[in-house]
């Protein structure tokens, strides 16, 4: 953000004859000097230019005094910097360092700031995949998608053996009336709850849902997509799906098992799971007993639900017993990606 400077002098003890003063009268700052930094990252792996071309612009370009690679930049450089509301852009279009990044220092015309102001953004914000006589910036939300996973793909230098995605669903929390919020008891809150991919440290996939849904919600169709791409680059990879047990529904694991894709997600706790695993938790708690430590046991067996799982899969269940703190715990995960079909229910 850019700082304003005052011309007055503060006047400390004299050290040796000389006085000591203090000064605000630098001239044009900024408090984000840091942001150069990610502008040499972009130009390293072309961020910026790349996701400028998922937008069409169907704007008289002798009018355009911001072009779309600049109005990208300018937001993304902005939220990267915690300058998530667009009002911030009324000040942050006159801000030297922002203009630096978005590679325009004047603008064409002497009554307009180098860069966009808040209601220009916030017209590619509220961009359509057509456009309209008010929207005239559209995008492509498949090339959109496209590009975090060939980010992610083009990071490797050479393919690796096996990746892990993970899988994962969490609040994003409202405090006004926002179009599509609701009430979620899990996290006590309104909220939306969008859906995360990750491998690693690396996004695939943020989608923003209304929290009315299941967690799993869009997942088989944002895996297909995801992984359908990885493997157009690296056919011959293995890959493992890791998720909470929100994930662990029917639809989701049989389109793993038929999609060669490994799957450990967490299953939750229930009456006759704990059941199956008494043996073991009875074992772990005479080991605590006589270790005063925490102990563990795990069991394997194949399982299958009542109704809504087509098929038994196999079952990793962990006991764990701390006689210290007076706590047993039951916590297992489906460990298979490919469950013994037929198999009669446990």
């Amino acid at each position: 953000m850019q700082t304003e400077c005052s011309a007055d002098l503060f006047g400390f003890t004299p050290v040796e004859g000389r006085k000591v003063v203090a000064a605000f009268d630098g001239g044009q700052m900024t408090s984000d000097a840091g942001a150069m930094l990610l502008g040499a990252t972009d130009r390293q792996i072309r961020l910026i230019e790349r996701f400028a071309g998922c937008f069409t612009d169907y704007r008289d370009a002798d009018l355009v005094e911001h072009t779309v690679s600049s109005l990208v930049g300018q937001r993304v450089f902005g939220i990267a910097l915690g300058y998530e509301d667009l009002i911030d852009h009324d000040q942050l279009r006159h801000d030297p360092v922002m203009a630096v990044l978005g590679g325009k220092l004047a603008a064409k015309r002497a009554n307009c700031a180098p860069l966009a102001g808040k209601s220009t953004l916030n017209r590619l914000e509220l961009s359509r995949e057509q456009p309209t006589g008010y929207h005239k910036i559209s995008y492509d939300a498949g090339a959109i998608d496209g590009l975090f996973v060939d980010l992610f793909v083009e990071a490797h230098s050479a393919p690796p053996t096996q990746i892990t995605l993970d899988l994962d669903a969490t609040d994003d929390p409202l405090h006004g009336h926002q179009e599509g919020r609701f009430f979620h008891g899990y996290y006590d809150t309104y909220c939306y709850l969008p859906l995360y991919v990750f491998c690693g440290r690396h996004l695939l996939a943020a989608k923003l849902r209304p929290a009315n849904i299941d967690a799993s919600a869009g997942s088989v169709e944002e895996m297909a997509r995801i992984i359908a791409r990885i493997r157009q680059r690296w056919p011959q990879i293995r890959i493992l799906l890791r998720a909470d047990s929100g994930f662990a529904r029917e639809a989701l694991m049989a389109w793993c098992e038929n999609n060669g894709v490994d799957y450990l997600f967490g299953l939750a706790k229930n009456s006759r799971l704990v059941t199956e695993i008494e043996a073991e938790l009875a074992a772990a708690q005479e080991q605590s007993q006589k270790t005063e430590k925490p102990a563990r046991r795990f069991k394997d067996f194949a399982w299958r639900t009542r109704d809504s799982w087509s098929c038994a899969r196999r079952v990793r269940r962990q006991g764990r017993v701390d006689r210290r703190q007076g706590q047993s715990a039951l916590c297992g995960h489906l460990a298979d990606a490919r469950g013994a079909r037929g198999s009669p229910p446990l």
